[in-house]
């Protein structure tokens, strides 16, 4: 009997009844000389570091670096997990043959080697399913030429080494930052790929802060109703600009230059999942989560080919297919196809070239015409179709005019476009005028006329502040500002984590309180800023482009040319490089004390206390080391200003001159006060902190303490957190079992709620 394994339940269904495999058993379906099982994602994970020393349970610096000669596996926690394993390792056992039918791509190689190791199935004969869509051809056509699963054995270790290389970091750098720097603020997750991202959104808002607007002049003049701009784009000083318009007020302009250049601009490429998620980001405000959750459910429904593709082409044995999918298109969009012959479709070297496709082509639709889909997923669904109709459209063909005038021998420009045949852009609504884009008259050379000159003061601007779509761009090319899509495809190979993987990075940086998102914009909170700031000495942490280039190596290795255990070597030595640089004295003491809690400039030490750099420009915080009778000493600084508080209690004066027993603490406002180990929660809080003894309020999305970063989030997993099952978590340290949660993959469990070490854990005993 052969044993076909795939990722999801549905995915299983779909393959068992092309198959013919109809025998609903426990955990599997069977018919056909077939039995197809199923996996929910990663059934399989790393060990915990105390797996392997019972030591490690405890957070200190003395075994750090801590990696193991090899890496343990175990089950995933998750409800049903152990079950549906059991099954999967009875029917591997008995096969005559395994097919892996995982996602085609890195992590659902990981998903099957991981299981397979765990269930010890090295000797049986194994085969690879590798398909791109749903539909039942597709299906058919992969299981027609499966390949030996040896083929993927570099995918595999490519896939190995991003998981191990993400435990060896994130174990090592977390835990040292953490026990190092923490001040009684919980874990500070440091990570190989997310915490270069935090370093890209805390240097924007840092260069935009610290911006210091610069005033400028340029000068225009408008003659028959157009614009006119002197061709030194910028003047310095406005005496400049002011001498020059003297010189040409009353004289005549004369047009002296005119150059018609006409182009023809391409339809844009087919989406990958990132630009998918840049576009409905920008135009529909969707997150990239939700984008990637719409994209895979359309998948899983037959509309679209394989999502969590990097590639924007197809390969060229797509091209016979485009005519049928269309005609079947036809009855959803009509108009849009009508002008086709699908029979006879263009076929550009931009769209379809098989070198430019690896494991996956762009996103294209599968031509199954949607039956019912909620207004979200129309969108997307939408988006998808009309980026694959268009490639088939003419040219877009444009004619641009550049005017040049003279007066008094001063020199001006002016520009216009005129569409002059839509093609592709009759998709989107047709030719849309920009904002500052002229309609030009017909000037001809050599006639002059009056105009009205004018100096205008500018000012320079910062660089915008990042949203998702920006982030995304920055991610696909390591940090880099690109914007050409030619030069894009060049930097992917350098990226940050992959198209499958982004999303859930910004995900990841927003839970842990490292950004947050304002409206559109992600910014960094003080928590990010101030890990970024801690991790100032250690390059390659903070660094796109270095921590981009594992990335190319990765991918290098997935085709073999780069070695598993070079990679790993490097992955080590790193580990140890950050242990090292931390407990370096000069980096230590470079660091500083920490950033002003009132403009974010560095607190530096005075003659009789501590105070903010920036006191110079008008910055008022500061404080003397002589506090309620105790001394505040240089290493206690960091975790005043980074927690809010000192770590211990002290024998404190009271301005009445009472003795207490208390923490020395900053609020918000950067002033001091004491915080009694008895203090008393305010009327308006929900509970006292179980970290700080401070107050738990009830703010927007969270249960959170007003003086540390405590917080019970009021929607967790998907279920509503209520104020009194808070204040049950603070005061009793769990919950009972509770209903209604819900897995990212939509599976709804039941779970009991632990308090532990501040953080809200899942406990499934």
């Amino acid at each position: 009997m052969k044993v076909i394994l795939a990722e999801k339940p549905s995915v299983a269904r779909d393959i068992a009844r092309v198959l013919g495999a109809r025998t609903k058993k426990d955990g599997y379906i069977e018919g056909s000389g077939y039995q197809v099982t199923w996996a929910f994602g990663h059934l399989v994970e790393l060990q915990p570091p105390d797996a392997y020393d019972p030591a490690l349970k405890n957070w200190t610096m003395a075994p750090l670096p801590f990696i193991p000669e090899s890496f343990k596996l175990k089950l995933s926690k998750m409800k049903g997990v152990s079950k549906q394993f059991n099954i999967i390792k009875s029917l591997f056992s008995k096969s005559s043959e395994i097919i892996c039918a995982t996602d085609a791509g890195r992590e659902g190689e990981l998903i099957f080697r991981y299981i397979a190791q765990l269930c010890s199935v090295k000797r049986k004969p194994a085969k690879r399913l590798w398909i791109s869509s749903l539909t039942d051809s597709a299906i058919r056509q992969g299981f027609s030429r499966l390949q030996p699963l040896q083929n993927y054995n570099a995918l595999a270790d490519a896939a190995r080494c991003r998981s191990e290389a993400d435990w060896i970091i994130g174990l090592n750098a977390t835990r040292a930052y953490t026990v190092k720097h923490s001040h009684g603020r919980g874990v500070l997750s440091v990570g190989r790929v997310q915490t270069p991202v935090l370093a890209m959104i805390v240097n924007r808002d840092q260069e935009i802060r610290n911006f210091k607007p610069e005033d400028y002049w340029e000068l225009w003049t408008k003659y028959r109703d157009v614009k006119f701009k002197h061709t030194q784009d910028r003047f310095i000083k406005a005496d400049e600009a002011t001498q020059i318009l003297q010189k040409i007020s009353n004289q005549e302009l004369v047009i002296s230059d005119i150059i018609e250049k006409k182009s023809s601009q391409m339809a844009p490429k087919l989406f990958d999942l990132t630009d998918l998620q840049r576009t409905m980001n920008r135009k529909a405000s969707f997150p990239a989560t939700k984008t990637l959750a719409i994209a895979q459910k359309l998948y899983e429904s037959k509309y679209i080919s394989y999502p969590r593709t990097d590639s924007r082409y197809l390969s060229d044995d797509i091209y016979p297919t485009c005519g049928p999918i269309l005609d079947k298109l036809k009855t959803i969009k009509p108009n849009e196809i009508s002008s086709l012959n699908t029979q006879q479709l263009a076929k550009h070297r931009n769209y379809f070239n098989s070198s430019k496709v690896s494991d996956h082509h762009a996103i294209i639709p599968t031509g199954l015409v949607p039956s019912s889909l909620d207004r979200d997923e129309q969108k997307v669904f939408h988006e998808i179709t009309t980026r694959f109709i268009a490639i088939f459209y003419p040219a877009c063909e444009k004619a641009h005019t550049t005017v040049t005038a003279i007066c008094q021998n001063e020199s001006f420009k002016t520009k216009g476009t005129v569409i002059i045949k839509e093609g592709w852009l009759s998709l989107y609504g047709g030719g849309q005028k920009d904002k500052d884009e002229q309609i030009l008259p017909q000037f001809t050379v050599g006639e002059s006329g009056s105009h009205d000159p004018e100096v205008k003061k500018c000012q320079t601007k910062p660089p915008h502040h990042f949203n998702e779509s920006s982030l995304l761009s920055a991610m696909e090319t390591a940090g880099k500002e690109i914007d050409d899509d030619d030069l894009k495809d060049a930097m992917k190979e350098r990226g940050l984590g992959t198209a499958a993987t982004r999303a859930s990075i910004i995900e990841t940086l927003v839970k842990r309180d490292y950004i947050t998102k304002n409206k559109r914009l992600l910014l960094a909170t003080p928590k990010g800023e101030d890990l970024i700031r801690l991790l100032g000495s250690q390059q390659t942490l903070t660094s796109p482009e270095l921590t981009g280039d594992w990335e190319h190596k990765l991918k290098l290795m997935e085709k073999g040319e780069v070695k598993a255990d070079d990679f790993m070597g490097e992955v080590r030595g790193f580990a140890h490089q950050i242990i090292d640089t931390l407990n370096s004295k000069e980096v230590n003491d470079a660091l500083g004390f920490g950033n002003c809690p009132l403009c974010a400039s560095p607190v530096i030490k005075g003659k009789v206390g501590y105070g903010c750099s920036a006191w110079k420009t008008g910055c008022k915080f500061r404080f003397h080391a002589e506090q309620f009778g105790s001394k505040i000493k240089d290493e206690d600084v960091p975790a005043l200003l980074s927690a809010g508080r000192l770590n211990r209690p002290r024998k404190l004066t009271q301005t009445d001159g009472t003795e207490v027993s208390g923490y020395i603490s900053m609020n918000k406002q950067g002033i001091l006060y004491i915080l009694t180990r008895e203090a008393k929660v305010s009327a308006d809080a929900i509970a006292s902190c179980p970290l700080c003894k401070g107050n738990v309020m009830d703010s927007y999305k969270a249960f959170s303490c007003d003086s540390c970063d405590f917080a019970i989030w009021k929607k967790i997993a998907g279920r509503t957190t209520s104020k009194s099952l808070a204040q049950v978590l603070i005061n009793k340290g769990r919950s009972q079992k509770l209903k209604g949660f819900r897995s990212k993959a939509g599976k709804r469990f039941s779970a009991v709620l632990v308090l532990k070490d501040g953080k809200v854990e899942f406990n499934f005993e």
